[in-house]
């Protein structure tokens, strides 16, 4: 593992930034109602994972490419998941921004908003060799992807309920 800059990681980090920001504006209704209810450890988890991810990413050069290798399939993996998630976000932005819409799966990637960058960061990390990238891609899947399915979860029953209660007794 090499200290110095990474290029990469920032790519990385403005393709996980700037749809988040233009979220930050075109939340799903009802989401408020969702976040007051997120599970505390799961939450702290996602919140330091977001920050070690944030951190290591830009502070190992080991993310640049460093010529032709086997190892670049890794790179290119990443970048695909990417690539993924930025088409996931210009799905969402397209929709009706409901709930459904922002927990719905994208090329066959369960809550594709969560787990696209989750794998991103992780293949990043194999691509790097860098354990410590991994763990905090770990521990932000953990949180990230477990809020995001707890949230499914709840919006899923929901909609069972809404069905039920529509129903001649």
């Amino acid at each position: 593992m090499h200290f110095g800059f990474s290029y990469i990681g920032l790519i990385f980090l403005l393709m996980l930034f700037i749809p988040n920001f233009f979220w930050t504006k075109n939340k799903p209704k009802d989401y408020d109602q969702y976040a007051r209810k997120e599970n505390k450890v799961l939450l702290i988890l996602e919140r330091a994972g977001e920050v070690a991810v944030s951190c290591l990413v830009l502070v190992f050069s080991d993310f640049n490419p460093q010529g032709l290798s086997v190892w670049l399939i890794w790179l290119v993996a990443a970048l695909g998941c990417m690539i993924l998630y930025e088409l996931y976000w210009i799905r969402y932005f397209r929709s009706e921004k409901t709930m459904k819409d922002f927990y719905s799966s994208y090329a066959g990637v369960p809550v594709a908003g969560a787990t696209l960058p989750v794998i991103a960061v992780l293949l990043l990390a194999v691509y790097g060799k860098n354990p410590f990238l991994f763990a905090a891609g770990v521990v932000l899947g953990i949180g990230h992807i477990g809020i995001h399915l707890m949230h499914k979860k709840e919006l899923v029953g929901k909609e069972k309920d809404d069905i039920n209660s529509g129903l001649p007794n």
